[in-house]
Formats: structure tokens, sequence, C-alpha cells
């Protein structure tokens, strides 16, 4: 019924002014305006657009993963980002993380990953590439 549907996700922020700042200025994404009262659209390598949209007050962070970053070198893009200010988020209930922040596959039953925040506080992170 939906298979052939150009389906797209998307998530809220705070304030889409300060997200555009740092999926652009600090991840290196392509942003758009989007129009429709302030919606920016992160355009991902995979071809996908990622909706993002403003809730203001009534935002609450996303309490999972909102986007994976899948990368060759994991300990290359979680130093880049470090370099810029991103501070990873350490999970204990699923493993200890190593000094960079990056929770390894072996302990966690999956790849390599490091988790961090938007400014939103919506969780992302970055993977070793499965592939």
């Amino acid at each position: 019924m939906l298979g052939e549907s150009k389906a797209f996700s998307g998530f809220s922020v705070d304030d889409t002014a300060t997200a555009r700042a740092f999926y652009e200025g600090v991840l290196g994404l392509e942003v758009s305006d989007e129009g429709m009262g302030g919606l920016i659209g992160l355009h991902l390598a995979t071809g996908a657009v990622v909706l993002v949209y403003p809730k203001g007050d009534a935002h609450q962070p996303a309490t999972f993963t909102v986007l994976n970053f899948p990368v060759d070198d994991i300990e290359a893009a979680v130093d880049g980002l470090a370099e810029r200010g991103v501070t990873f988020e350490r999970y204990p209930q699923i493993g200890s993380a190593d000094e960079r922040g990056i929770h390894r596959g072996g302990d966690i039953g999956g790849p390599d990953i490091a988790w961090f925040t938007d400014p939103a506080g919506n969780i992302l992170a970055v993977m070793a590439d499965p592939a």
C-alpha cells in the first residue's frame, strides 16, 4: 500500500535557528529551509531528507537515537566532533565507554558507537560502519 510512498522522517527541536547552526556548522550537513513555519531539512548522504520542526517550549527531547551516522573511522569522527565542542554521552546500563565516549561493540553486542545530543537534547550517534 505505501511501498511506493516517498516517506520521510522528522523530529522536533525547541529552536530551528540553533538546530540549523549545529547541524550545518558542527556536523557539516547540508541544511535547507523548508518553509511552513520554520521547518528545516537535513540532507543526508543517502539522499534522504529529515524534516526538523520547531515546537518551542513544548519540545521534549527524544529518548531514543533519532539519527545514526555510520563512519569508516569512529575514533577520528569522535575526535573531530569533540574538537567542535560535542560532548559524548555515557550509558552505564549498556556497558562502559572508553575515554573518548565510545561504547565498544564487543561489550554491547553491536558496532562501536558514541552517542551525543543536539542543542535540543535529541540523541544522535556516530557508529563504526558495519559494512
